[in-house]
């Protein structure tokens, strides 16, 4: 990797949480040569602009969110428990580097739907990729046997997401993780009882 792409790299790794914890507009230029030790002028020497810069970050924040997922699920063989990686990441979450400020998806996309569109085009092609992701093991699960054939992958990949999203939401916001144990922990029981044959 060349210098050039490693300093852009640590400026992505190093601005990532706090877009994510401040986002777009309350981060400014001086909290990212706080967060980087950097000067403005290496900072903008390697990204056009601000928005490059958020656009990387997001980039980073979700990349290390599916890496924890993707990890759980290579320990699993069957369709529920890929579904439960899921589960296992968004429940350890507020004690995660990449949860801890609130999921990348919901504290981007809030902020971005009405002030950034490419930004927010980010967010929606993220939570597509996830519906897509969620989708595709469910159906894996009817093909193998292990889910009901009544199922349908694509309204249970919405519930679950909502789910995991609201409880997620609640518990960032009130600092109460019940409202979080509590969505998981019904999210568990309806992937054992109501897609299990």
């Amino acid at each position: 990797m060349s210098k050039a792409k490693r300093t852009k790299a640590f400026i992505t790794e190093k601005t990532a949480a706090l877009f994510n914890r401040r986002g777009y507009a309350g981060t400014s230029l001086t909290d990212m040569t706080d967060a980087t030790g950097l000067t403005k002028g290496s900072i903008y020497g390697n990204f056009q602009d601000k928005d490059e810069v958020a656009l990387e970050a997001f980039s980073h924040n979700m990349a290390k969110l599916v890496e924890q997922v993707r990890a759980l699920q290579a320990t699993e063989r069957s369709a529920s428990g890929k579904l439960k990686a899921f589960v296992k990441v968004y429940r350890n979450g507020l004690h995660s580097p990449v949860l801890a400020d609130g999921c990348p998806i919901i504290n981007t996309g809030t902020e971005a739907d009405d002030t950034h569109a490419e930004l927010n085009g980010k967010v929606k092609d993220a939570l597509l990729r996830w519906h897509k992701s969620i989708s595709a093991i469910v159906q894996q699960g009817k093909l193998q046997g292990e889910f009901r054939d009544s199922i349908n992958s694509a309204d249970f990949a919405s519930l679950m997401i909502a789910i995991i999203e609201g409880g997620f939401t609640l518990s960032k916001i009130s600092g109460d993780v019940s409202y979080l144990d509590q969505s998981l922990d019904h999210l568990e029981k309806l992937i054992d009882e109501r897609l299990r044959r």
